[in-house]
């Protein structure tokens, strides 16, 4: 994860109920150590970020970036949501592209999707994406799926990165080691830390 310039290791844990809402638990670290936390959830269609240097909530500009990055996690981990989910419905444009329409408040968001012609399987996701809650535009939001693996059963892609199109390399890379599918999380997706 790369901060103001500066890449650290650090480890996740996201909890999802699939297109409904998250809790992401992150740490950056020194040997290991955590020198920065991150609560954020996305529950009930509004956002709330606990970081370092404060708290953001409900800001409509993050809740916009916290519904994309709902279905953009869905699409690497609960991919079936996205066909059975009534809110959500694709529309083609070529052989290896199509747009993923997705819910929004009163209104809809579009992903451009792209697939891996040799797979099928999908391999970016862009949209336009406020970057933080003072922005007037939004920008171009890339995440990629960089490599796909069968774990707990289902094919996930276990290798993800984030980019942000105008600083031009992945400010993110998550490496996932395991999936736990079909596990009550009402409880503990509106916990604080792990």
């Amino acid at each position: 994860m790369r901060i103001n310039g500066i890449t650290f290791p650090g480890r996740f844990r996201f909890t999802h109920d699939a297109g409904q809402g998250y809790h992401h638990y992150i740490e950056a670290t020194v040997f290991g150590l955590p020198v920065m936390k991150v609560n954020e959830y996305f529950l009930d269609g509004k956002s709330r970020m606990v970081l370092p240097f404060g708290t953001i909530e409900d800001e409509p500009k993050v809740n916009q970036g916290a519904n994309l990055a709902l279905w953009a996690e869905s699409a690497f981990w609960f991919p079936p949501v996205l066909i059975t989910d009534a809110r959500v419905r694709w529309e083609p444009i070529d052989n290896e592209t199509a747009l993923l329409v997705v819910p929004f408040e009163d209104e809809e968001e579009c992903f451009v999707v792209r697939f891996t012609p040799e797979t099928g399987l999908l391999h970016f996701l862009e949209a336009m994406r406020y970057k933080n809650s003072a922005d007037t535009a939004k920008i171009l939001w890339i995440d990629e799926a960089r490599e796909w693996n069968t774990l707990a059963g289902n094919p996930v892609s276990t290798i993800a990165a984030i980019t942000w199109f105008d600083e031009g390399t992945p400010w993110a890379e998550f490496e996932v080691e395991e999936v736990v599918y079909n596990v009550d999380v009402q409880e503990y997706i509106r916990l604080t830390g792990l």
